[in-house]
């Protein structure tokens, strides 16, 4: 019988997705297949102290777990191939790999994928540039106009220039935009922070709102447009899922109608588009997915325009959510790949690409 692989997962973390996470992990805790894994469940509190948890899995969602964790160290030295207990210093826990389940900066933006990197071990995910790229909005922004992908209009500010220069500022913007405009942080995910401003008042307000979490604020222009998603797994080859239409509950999808809104948002898979418009979303999602050098999965977002059917491309998440009402997993479920499986298919991929990486047959 072959021997279990010792599988890290990661959660929570220091971001405004800290919750997210939580939820994200309890769901792929629950689907792993436990006579193939053996989890070391270890979650980063917000004050950033890493705990090793043993107890009740729904614990993690409701936050409880923290009362009942180990501290632990997980150096980035690859001597030590794993962690360790600090009441127990001297026994080393080994990680064959890590699924790091975190959402945002300090998670999702290269930070933890840095250090499993230094520590050689391998991780579900794109790697350090493409988390890094996917995670800064503007960054990626600049990617995708360079490979001529369509997109909004958009424009970066700095949190310090709007301050000294605000009616300056308001006023550049209103000359390039006409209200409505979405602001939103740059290196943010599940919505958070982000506003639709409709006038200058709303605009000030909507721009301080995200300056309280990034220090690039991207505004952009408004796409009166359908909001698609599709899902990508994969490394060299990867594929895509069938496109999934949201109706939110809200007047867009924000954090309320992903996570509060007690399914009153609506997920339609597939989506109700034509073929030649999916053939154009699955064609510009492996071009962006390959413009940022993306491995293992992310998803990818977009408008198609309720008018003109053009088709616009958002952003790139390259840790989505895996909460039971997340876009991804159902996605691939409708594309013929079941929870459990992609789960394993994903941490396959992190072995391969290890493998590759370190030209290991």
């Amino acid at each position: 019988m072959n021997e279990k692989i010792k599988l890290a997962v990661l959660f929570g973390g220091q971001s405004g997705e800290h919750e997210v996470s939580l939820v994200s992990a309890t769901s792929i805790i629950k689907n792993i297949d436990c006579q193939k894994y053996d989890m070391y469940l270890i979650g980063i509190t917000k004050d950033g102290k890493w705990l090793l948890f043993e107890g009740d899995i729904d614990k993690i969602a409701t936050g409880k777990w923290e009362q009942e964790a180990q501290p632990i160290v997980f150096p980035g030295d690859p001597s030590f191939g794993g962690f360790f207990l600090i009441s127990n210093p001297n026994r080393i826990h080994h990680v064959d790999v890590v699924f790091p389940v975190m959402h945002g900066p300090h998670g999702e933006d290269g930070t933890i994928q840095g250090l499993l990197e230094l520590a050689n071990i391998p991780y579900v995910g794109c790697d350090v540039v493409a988390s890094a790229a996917g995670m800064d909005k503007a960054i990626s922004k600049y990617i995708f106009e360079s490979k001529n992908l369509p997109q909004a209009k958009y424009m970066i500010i700095l949190k310090r220039d709007f301050e000294n220069n605000k009616n300056d500022i308001l006023t550049e913007i209103e000359k390039v935009f006409p209200y409505p405009v979405f602001v939103k942080p740059a290196n943010m995910g599940s919505s958070v922070g982000i506003s639709k401003a409709y006038d200058r008042d709303s605009l000030k307000k909507a721009i301080c709102l995200a300056s309280k979490y990034d220090r690039k604020i991207i505004i952009e222009e408004f796409i009166n447009g359908h909001e698609i998603e599709c899902a990508v797994l994969g490394n060299n080859n990867p594929q895509v899922s069938v496109p999934g239409r949201i109706v939110p509950s809200n007047d867009f999808y924000d954090y309320t109608a992903k996570y509060n809104d007690e399914g009153k948002s609506r997920l339609i898979i597939p989506a109700d588009i034509d073929k030649d418009t999916v053939n154009e979303i699955h064609n510009i999602a492996i071009k962006a997915y390959k413009a940022l050098d993306c491995s293992g999965l992310a998803r990818i977002d977009f408008f198609v325009h309720k008018e003109t059917n053009k088709v616009y491309l958002n952003e790139v998440n390259t840790m989505p959510g895996f909460t039971n009402i997340s876009m991804y997993p159902k996605l691939f479920q409708e594309s013929g790949i079941p929870y459990e499986k992609l789960i394993d298919n994903l941490i396959d991929l992190a072995i391969d690409r290890f493998k590759e990486k370190h030209n290991i047959e």
